[in-house]
């Protein structure tokens, strides 16, 4: 190949690329350098900066994400505008300094839109928590209570509101990573390691970035955090027992994990399943249209058992013994959501049916919104 021929081979793919921008003013802000920053994993690390003008423009440009949404950063000082990118987007920022980061517009993205009330709600949690540690009414434990508990009622709202509503989304893994600074120390909002109940929320928003990015870097990161929440609470709970185990004997599949009771009482893991492609089916047998669902899943059991097809069905019927009726005679696992497991907030399960299909290797592959056809995805992997 000649040397032009080179060339125009890196120009095309250079032309081609696709391509992000963040665009926008900062005004009150002449000289000021802003910096626009990659929220890595492992850290802010700088992207590109500007010295703004009397007018504040700016504008800065990347590659989009390959994999997954990426989180990025506007910041003058102290003074910090999260965002978040999904793909080729154009988000618009226009904000005053020093006000930027309480009093910022941003047009362009529904994810960096939620980010900014995201981050509103979380400058008034801080100020709340600095009030009650002003007050000259508190005891140091009467401190501590009074923010646990305006933190717990932001964990919840931010829960119901945002994470469970759309753990997809680049937004809802930005709220898990949320903090507030308390005397000298930086305190996670959503801290699985600390609270064990945090791990729902890291479980519902791994589970989805699961299937519709598998192998990020972010997802995978969620995931671990999960998991070794798991681990250590299953170490806990054998020590409470007065047990003792071998931290590195304790081994968790790359799956969240439900544990529930079957129809005749057997306690059955959905990651014992290890090896089977497993239809994971969340059903309501009291609904209308139950029998005929049950119908198609068993024609899908008796084609598919013998190469390796499994079902763990999870019922969320409120009446156990129409459940125990219901169930006597199916072949396949099928147990019954008592609230132990939280499987609905872990896998999302807000209206019915809901399937996720998992692999031999215990990984979710496709989750309701890639299913298209179930028999056709299921044979896939068969």
């Amino acid at each position: 190949m000649t040397l032009a021929a080179v060339v125009a081979v890196v120009c095309l793919a250079s032309c081609t690329q696709k391509k992000f921008t963040v665009t926008g003013s900062i005004s009150e802000a002449k000289d000021s350098v802003l910096y626009f920053e990659n929220m890595a994993l492992d850290g802010p690390q700088k992207v590109d900066s500007v010295v703004l003008d009397a007018d504040g423009a700016f504008t800065f440009t990347g590659e989009a994400p390959a994999d997954a949404p990426e989180f990025y950063r506007l910041r003058i000082a102290q003074q910090i505008v999260s965002l978040s990118v999904d793909s080729t987007e154009t988000v618009t920022v226009r904000a005053s300094y020093p006000t930027m980061a309480a009093q910022y517009e941003v047009e362009g993205s529904e994810n960096c839109s939620k980010i900014k009330e995201l981050s509103s709600m979380q400058m008034n949690l801080q100020a709340q928590a600095q009030n009650i540690l002003r007050s000259p009414d508190l005891s140091a434990k009467g401190v501590e209570d009074s923010i646990m508990r305006v933190v717990a009622h932001y964990k919840q709202y931010v829960m119901n509101n945002y994470i469970y509503k759309e753990p997809m989304k680049a937004y809802a893994y930005f709220a898990l990573f949320q903090g507030i600074v308390v005397g000298n120390g930086y305190m996670m909002i959503f801290n699985p390691r600390r609270d064990m109940d945090d791990v729902k929320p890291y479980s519902a928003v791994a589970t989805s970035w699961d299937v519709l990015y598998p192998h990020s870097l972010r997802g995978e990161n969620l995931h671990n955090i999960a998991i070794e929440a798991m681990r250590t609470k299953k170490i806990i709970d054998a020590e409470n027992s007065g047990l003792t185990i071998d931290a590195d004997k304790v081994s968790e599949a790359n799956l969240i994990d439900i544990v529930l009771p079957d129809n005749k009482g057997v306690t059955r893991r959905l990651t014992d399943l290890q090896g089977k492609v497993v239809l994971l089916d969340f059903h309501v047998f009291a609904a209308e249209g139950s029998t005929a669902r049950i119908l198609a899943l068993r024609e899908l059991y008796n084609k598919y058992h013998d190469r390796g097809l499994e079902i763990f069905q999870v019922s969320l019927d409120e009446d156990e013994h129409f459940w125990k009726t219901q169930t006597a005679a199916l072949p396949w696992i099928s147990v019954r959501e008592t609230g132990s497991s939280s499987s609905p907030y872990l896998y999302q399960v807000q209206g019915l049916p809901v399937d996720y299909i998992i692999n031999r290797d215990n990984q979710v592959v496709l989750g309701p919104q890639q299913i298209k056809d179930l028999e056709s995805d299921l044979a896939k992997y068969l």
